[in-house]
């Protein structure tokens, strides 16, 4: 295996551990509400998922543990932040991922588009 093939069995494993970290409707959930608000601390989140403390922290050790979040003490607590740096990353490689397996004919939502087109093989 040479260099560049480590570095994209490493990017892979990277790739997948933020996939694995999303993998939970709960954590889906903590991302879009941290997403609508500049930063929360767990107490805020517990408020608005309406999930016991342990649980939203537990998650969030998760999402943290993937780099999908960051976060910084304040005082007593610690406030949370998406880390939308690694999210559109994330996004990127997604839609690259894609894009390779479907040849570049992936359809749109709404199936309007250049890439509405279906394979061949699919056909």
């Amino acid at each position: 295996m040479n260099s560049s093939d480590t570095d994209i069995a490493h990017e892979d494993e990277t790739v997948a551990r933020k996939l694995a970290a999303l993998a939970h409707p709960v954590r889906l959930r903590l991302l879009r509400t941290l997403g609508a608000a500049d930063s929360c601390c767990v107490k805020d989140l517990v408020g608005r998922i309406g999930l016991a403390q342990s649980t939203v922290s537990q998650h969030l050790k998760v999402l943290v543990e993937a780099e999908l979040v960051t976060f910084r003490p304040e005082r007593q607590s610690s406030r949370y932040t998406i880390n939308a740096g690694a999210l559109q990353a994330l996004s990127g490689v997604i839609g690259q991922t894609l894009d390779h397996c479907c040849g570049g004919g992936c359809s749109q939502p709404g199936g309007t588009g250049p890439n509405t087109t279906r394979r061949q093989d699919d056909a």
